[in-house]
């Protein structure tokens, strides 16, 4: 029973590694990577030459087979120290998690192989008209002689660009409403394809985000990763693994925000003495910590359920999403108002990570639909 709630000691080998590289070979460039809104091209690198840009794929693919409690630590820990950076094994699951549920094998090897020998992988299912609504989508899938043939165009998409894989869901059936909807990968060098400018953003200003067009791709039906019509059911299994991702991505901007609060808490003099010696910054640390280590929990505990496909993981995953984005809006906010002033200047991390951390109340589900998503599905006990 002493050990019931520790992690084993190869995950927390793995958190020493990935902080060890996080802070040597990230953290240098993060805020460069802010200013510029240019791809952390060094943290790629980095990842990448560790063989955690893409841990989750398979070994039998050429990747470390890294199960979702591991990957979820390779982001907490990459976004401790840079919010765009863990965009990168974030990302790469999210696009080709529909092609490991629902692809046949020589679609993985297609795939998968080269996601982990350095390509990248990103989900086109959000448009301008359907977010929220994502079954109302435009984006249309005409069958032809020869296979499919795509029409119109994806909002929102992370890495877009810089991805050489697209997981595009597209109607295949606009009468049949979320029922004619179909999952297909598109590769960037498809004719047809393009992609709009970067979106200017508040925060995760490095990992480009950018439209998706598609003007009469034709892709034979090897392309095709669901059953006809069965692409948005796959699209909601996605996300039920995947959200815990964003929880574990506010998870490492809340500590890293605390990190830097109670340094400099500890740091800074004001009447005579240290800050950290005043009841009311003691209190908001303590708070912090407290949900912190709440949330941590639960976003564990979820990236369990998700590796065993557990029956409740559709309300573990939206929770711990939710309540971890939450932590981290009220965690880096915190941050900013423990450090005063210097908190609103660049010259420390918290205002970058304050800004990272709206966008994981918003993005894959709204924290408002994720209480939609727990709300359908109470557990039992």
């Amino acid at each position: 029973m002493e050990n019931l709630f520790e992690l084993p000691s190869e995950y927390e080998d793995l958190r020493t590694s990935v902080r060890s590289l996080s802070e040597k070979e990230i953290a240098p460039f993060a805020q460069r990577v802010d200013e510029e809104a240019s791809f952390p091209q060094e943290a790629f690198d980095a990842l990448q030459k560790a063989g955690l840009a893409a841990a989750h794929v398979p070994e039998e693919f050429g990747g470390d087979g890294a199960d979702a409690l591991a990957t979820v630590i390779i982001i907490e820990e990459v976004a401790r120290v840079c919010g765009a950076s863990s965009l990168i094994p974030a990302v790469n699951k999210l696009g080709s998690l529909p092609l490991m549920l629902s692809g046949s094998q020589e679609q993985k090897e297609r795939w998968l192989r080269p996601l982990a020998a350095g390509k990248g992988f990103s989900y086109c299912l959000s448009e301008s008209e359907a977010g929220s609504d994502a079954a109302a989508m435009k984006t249309k899938a005409t069958k032809s002689k020869d296979g499919w043939v795509i029409n119109g165009s994806k909002k929102w998409i992370s890495n877009a660009g810089f991805s050489d894989f697209y997981t595009v869901l597209a109607s295949t059936d606009p009468a049949a409403g979320a029922k004619g909807i179909t999952a297909f990968v598109v590769e960037k060098s498809d004719v047809g394809i393009s992609f709009g400018a970067h979106e200017k953003k508040m925060g995760f200003r490095g990992s480009p985000t950018r439209e998706v067009y598609f003007d009469n791709v034709e892709l034979s039906d090897d392309r095709r990763i669901s059953g006809v019509g069965e692409g948005f059911i796959l699209a909601l299994q996605t996300l039920d693994h995947t959200r815990i991702t964003i929880g574990a991505q506010a998870l490492g901007l809340a500590q890293g925000a605390l990190d830097v609060a109670s340094k400099y808490a500890h740091e800074r003099n004001q009447f005579g003495k240290p800050i950290f010696d005043f009841q009311g910054v003691q209190f908001m640390l303590a708070d912090m910590a407290m949900s912190i280590a709440a949330s941590r929990q639960l976003v564990y505990l979820a990236a369990v359920k998700s590796e065993n496909n557990a029956k409740d993981l559709k309300f573990f995953s939206a929770a711990s999403k939710c309540l971890a984005s939450d932590t981290a809006m009220k965690v880096t906010t915190d941050a900013v108002q423990i450090l005063g002033g210097y908190g609103y200047v660049s010259d420390y991390p918290v205002e970058r990570m304050m800004r990272d951390a709206k966008l994981t109340q918003i993005y894959e589900g709204t924290n408002q639909i994720q209480r939609v998503v727990m709300a359908r599905n109470l557990p039992s006990n």
